[in-house]
């Protein structure tokens, strides 16, 4: 009887543990997505610098072209500033 009794106390215990982990988990992500929705959307300009950036480390890279990234940043930056 007494190694049921034992048996039931580390099973529950390890389910709560579970659940705890399980809910820790849950408002962590909560708050990741939380400080995505609520940040202060960048504007045209800082976005454009960090297209720039991103496309000048691909070239660096040798990921694609330098004409390439010329092309798709005149692309993107009439998408930008047109939604600007």
């Amino acid at each position: 009887m007494h190694r049921n009794a034992v048996r039931y106390v580390t099973r529950t215990t390890s389910a709560a543990a579970g659940a705890v982990a399980t809910a820790a988990t849950s408002v962590a992500a909560a708050a990741v997505a939380a400080s995505i929705i609520f940040s202060p959307v960048a504007d045209a300009s800082s976005r454009l610098e960090g297209v720039h950036a991103d496309l000048v480390r691909a070239v660096q890279l040798n990921q694609i072209t330098e004409e390439q990234a010329l092309k798709f940043e005149a692309k993107l930056a009439g998408r930008i500033l047109g939604d600007a």
